[in-house]
């Protein structure tokens, strides 16, 4: 078939390469130019595993451009899948989904399926149908269906080459038959569904892993104080089927594209049908708290901040990705840059982007091993196999004051017993040195 996709961000490209790995003629349409040269030479602009060579692979059946016209104008079915960033209420910003549609309506030249994949509040699927035909230049018909994302960054493209589920969202059996044949050959369960089914069961399965997390924070808070290990207590739990042992990893929050926008925009639209999700506005209250979690464990072992030299790994919110969006470091690296720490960073992939946004006060290293060196403080912000493999021995050797804060629990506490680094970590409590 042939698809065009708006938008070429994580949703939109690694949709886009998927499906033209599946044997569909694909277009994705950006506005950046630069952007789109980069892309037409095989290069992602975004750091995910396997996604550039899946783009050399199918460049016979995969384009780029900026061309929306062009590209639109007798496309089979169009997928959009632009940002929905948060506004400042915490509602989902819709001005890019209904800039494309505009596109789309000036542009389509015969009978069309547009595809929403952002994630987009429940009726948002009904209005863009209405918003669509009433803007239409063409005498063409335009229908429109729900169809979520489920990838996670640093996994995206298995989650699309192999997703969990395929959710389609419609109102007819035509549109239906038309997202079955673009899914075709994808082993997956489908389930179809009404438009406003579709948009709810994305919101509810990105606010309920939130939940998950958040839960697991506060027991992990908790077992600190009473002396619990949450790793055994998250296993313990694990083996019931019921709960299962995915997002029971006890940290300082979660981060990324999705689950705090996510979580914000369905409280806010509980709000505005006045009603209050109290668990979820619990969760994200429970994660802005979870993310300070490291600088408050520091000022126990230090009365004051200033002056401190600071190593911090990891930059990004997850490994396996370039995204800082909403990550524990965008939080806690200015509280330490108003303390005038000296900080030491390393990260093997988000170090580009953070500096766009940190261009001074901090100093980028090329290992962990250097970001440690003479530190008195290490915070552990994301969980790289390089801070993962590192050994008690490394901290001890590189620190000036081996006080290693692990927001992520990469390490089992006994290894740190009797070396001279004092090892705290989140539910577990502290060890190492007296």
């Amino acid at each position: 078939m042939k698809i065009a996709i708006a938008g070429t961000g994580y949703v939109g490209l690694v949709t886009g390469v998927c499906l033209a790995e599946h044997g569909h003629t694909v277009v994705c349409v950006d506005v950046d130019k630069e952007k789109v040269e980069r892309m037409r030479q095989g290069i992602s602009p975004i750091y995910e595993k396997g996604l550039d060579e899946l783009m050399k692979k199918n460049q016979d059946r995969l384009s780029f451009t900026t061309d929306f016209s062009g590209a639109y104008r007798d496309a089979e079915v169009i997928f959009i899948g632009v940002g929905t960033p948060e506004k400042r209420d915490g509602s989902a910003n819709l001005k890019y989904v209904y800039e494309v549609a505009e596109q789309i309506a000036a542009s389509v030249e015969q009978d069309c399926v547009v595809v929403i994949k952002s994630t987009v509040p429940i009726g948002t699927n009904d209005k863009l149908e209405v918003f669509l035909r009433e803007h239409l230049i063409h005498s063409v018909n335009i229908f429109v269906a729900s169809n979520p994302e489920f990838l996670a960054q640093g996994t995206a493209v298995r989650d699309t080459l192999y997703p969990s589920r395929i959710v389609i969202g419609t109102e007819m059996k035509a549109v239906e038959e038309v997202l079955m044949r673009v899914y075709e050959g994808f082993d997956a369960p489908v389930l179809v569904t009404n438009r406003k089914s579709a948009e709810m069961i994305k919101y509810a399965s990105n606010d309920f892993l939130a939940l998950k997390i958040s839960y697991i924070n506060e027991i992990a808070n908790l077992c600190e104080l009473v002396g619990a290990d949450i790793e055994d207590v998250a296993a313990g739990m694990g083996y019931d089927e019921r709960i299962g042992s995915k997002f029971l990893h006890a940290g300082i929050g979660y981060g990324g594209s999705c689950f705090p926008k996510d979580t914000k925009a369905l409280h806010w639209l509980a709000n505005f049908h006045d009603y209050e999700m109290k668990t979820v506005k619990a969760a994200i209250e429970v994660n802005d708290h979870q993310k300070l979690r490291l600088i408050k464990k520091a000022r126990k072992y230090y009365k004051e901040l200033k002056g401190l030299t600071v190593a911090v790994l990891g930059l990004t919110f997850k490994p396996g990705t370039d995204d800082l969006r909403e990550a524990p470091s965008l939080v806690n690296i200015p509280i330490l840059l108003d303390e005038e720490c000296r900080i030491q960073a390393w990260d093997p992939v988000g170090e580009e982007k953070f500096q766009e946004r940190f261009p001074e006060g901090i100093e980028y290293y090329e290992t962990p091993e250097e970001a440690l060196e003479k530190a008195d403080l290490c915070l552990i912000f994301t969980e790289w196999n390089e801070v993962k493999t590192l050994s008690p021995q490394c901290y001890q050797t590189h620190m000036r004051h081996p006080i290693v804060l692990d927001g992520r629990n990469c390490y089992r506490p006994e290894i740190f017993q009797g070396t001279d680094v004092i090892y705290d970590s989140v539910g577990r409590g502290a060890c190492g040195k007296e």
